[in-house]
């Protein structure tokens, strides 16, 4: 127990007092903040967990920075990397900034591995091999012909003195060394080396970027490698994690709006996925999703309609789909969430087609498209640029006021202008529902006939030719049997469709409905029939079945 010094008949309340009474003493004794900066290897540390002995402890982001609450009586402060742990003694002296060197190294002393005599580490390849300095030739025949085989183990000292006498000399200093350390860390076996190489490969990023800019392209490419190792990694707690996480977010996130239609496909993808993770852990709002999603959705179309590199293009429609799969299982793809952001969004946007269009689309995947926005945006977009799918959002938006004539000119339009197979097979049967209830079974089962044309196996078009066949029996002109007959046809229909099991349940049912009304055995002996014979039913009908009780 944490006060195990306490007598166990001890009293709620008696227990209560004395830790009001320890924790009252605790904050009235002299309270000060310790900041500073931990360096390590002479540059800002991250990870390092700073404590205050009986104070307070934080973890060191990537600035190295720390701030903890200390007291009079606090005598040493403690720094804890992965399994190092070292104590820096204040004995109750209290200083407001402590900079602590974990490794002894102070920032002065890594540069002087730099050498800026003759301005050496801003000189280019060119200029170093036009003045034959030797010591970089040798260097990079080495590291060359090593790297070359394969055998990064010995290229690695000759780079890591490129690296750190000559840093401008060439950019491949640093697209082979994030070859390489890439390959130390997949063959690395424990986490507290993998660490270390990670970080040593973000400063190779960091370095680049230092040397030859390209902030933001770099950047989508160290935070890819970042969370390479970090999320796939089961080992580490959740608060650990959720820190990780957040540190790369930030940089694919700026990578992203420095590159905007220049952002590479992968770096899409990951933004969006890791915004949705961060969500989770509740430190991203819902709506800042859909902004996400809709920033990497303009790019990809962007990108797609540019049509200038074949292989960016391919990229982008491969991630395009699994974007979309990510945003529908974030939870921000609700109707109220949408309609929260969309609203204001479109006083400011109504004239900009690919927002509007993005707005429907949305709106239509959350189910939301009976909302008064969705009617603005529909008719605002015809309006602009008349369309397929433009014609069909009004039609359906016509459908819902129920006014059914408009509803179906613009219907009719859709379907002519419409090039896109399964989207005219849509259409198709929209139309031809509402041609069946305004009794039209003639002209809906012509288009219902349009559907199977496009997808012989649509059960859904099969089960709306039976409903049409039943619903036409109780008009039908002819005899008795005639009409009892068509509900044959009908279940024939209803019997095709209840193979496939997305419609199985449906047509079964609607089997065992209507077999009860088939004509008896005397009915169709007066006929001269008998069961098993082929049967023509006349009329617009024009179909043939079997005989059956």
């Amino acid at each position: 127990m944490i006060f195990g010094f306490f007598r166990r008949d001890m009293t709620k309340k008696k227990i209560l007092f004395t830790v009001l009474i320890v924790f009252t003493a605790m904050f009235t004794e002299g309270q000060q903040v310790i900041k500073g900066t931990v360096f390590m290897n002479g540059k800002p540390a991250a990870g390092v967990v700073v404590k205050a002995q009986r104070g307070s402890e934080i973890m060191t982001g990537f600035d190295g920075k720390y701030e903890v609450q200390a007291y009079s009586k606090t005598k040493w402060l403690e720094f804890v990397y992965i399994d190092q742990n070292k104590k820096y003694s204040i004995n109750g002296n209290l200083e407001d900034e402590i900079d602590f060197y974990f490794d002894d190294i102070k920032p002065f002393e890594a540069e002087q591995i730099i050498d800026v005599s003759n301005n050496i580490a801003e000189k280019s390849q060119e200029q170093l091999i036009k003045e034959q300095n030797q010591e970089y030739i040798d260097e990079l025949s080495s590291y060359s012909s090593f790297f070359k085989q394969g055998d990064y183990n010995s290229a690695l000292p000759h780079w890591k003195n490129i690296y750190g006498k000559f840093p401008k000399s060439h950019l491949n200093i640093y697209i082979q060394g994030v070859r390489m350390y890439q390959t130390f860390i997949e063959k690395a076996s424990a986490n507290e080396e993998k660490e270390k190489l990670l970080q040593e490969l973000m400063d190779i990023y960091d370095r680049r970027i230092e040397c030859f800019g390209d902030r933001g392209y770099v950047l989508g490419r160290k935070g890819v490698d970042w969370f390479r190792f970090y999320v796939t990694n089961q080992e580490l707690e959740s608060e650990i994690l959720k820190d990780k996480i957040k540190n790369g977010y930030e940089w694919i996130y700026e990578s992203v709006k420095i590159q905007g239609n220049k952002s590479e496909a992968p770096v899409l993808l990951l933004l969006m996925r890791m915004s949705v993770v961060l969500s989770d852990y509740g430190e991203l709002e819902k709506t800042k999703i859909v902004s996400i999603y809709n920033e990497c959705n303009t790019i990809i179309n962007a990108v797609i309609s540019e049509n200038t590199d074949a292989g960016q293009v391919s990229a982008m429609k491969e991630i395009q789909p699994l974007i979309e799969t990510v945003f529908d299982s974030s939870g921000a793809a609700n109707c109220d969430i949408l309609l929260n952001i969309y609203a204001p969004q479109y006083k400011e946007k109504s004239n900009d087609v690919e927002f509007l269009k993005t707005v429907l689309l949305r709106l239509r995947r959350a189910n939301c498209d009976e909302s008064d926005l969705f009617a603005m945006v529909a008719e605002k977009l015809y309006e602009i640029e008349p369309s397929a799918s433009a014609a069909y959002d009004m039609a359906r938006l016509l459908v819902k006021k129920n006014e059914m004539v408009k509803a179906k000119e613009y219907y009719i339009l859709a379907m002519k202008h419409e090039a896109d197979k399964e989207l005219l097979a849509t259409y198709y049967m929209q139309y031809a529902k509402i041609l069946y209830n305004e009794n039209a079974y003639s002209e809906a089962r012509n288009y219902a006939r349009k559907i199977l044309e496009i997808n012989p196996s649509s059960c859904d078009a099969k089960i709306l030719i039976g409903d049409i066949y039943v619903s036409a029996s109780r008009s039908f002109d002819g005899t008795s049997l005639e009409k009892s007959a068509i509900l044959w046809l009908a279940v024939d229909y209803y019997n095709y469709a209840s193979l496939d099991e997305d419609c199985a349940v449906e047509a079964t049912q609607k089997i065992n409905e209507y077999k009860i009304y088939f004509p008896n055995k005397e009915e169709v002996f007066m006929e001269g029939l008998q069961e098993g014979n082929i049967y023509k039913i006349e009329g617009w009908i024009n179909e043939t079945t079997k005989v059956r009780f």
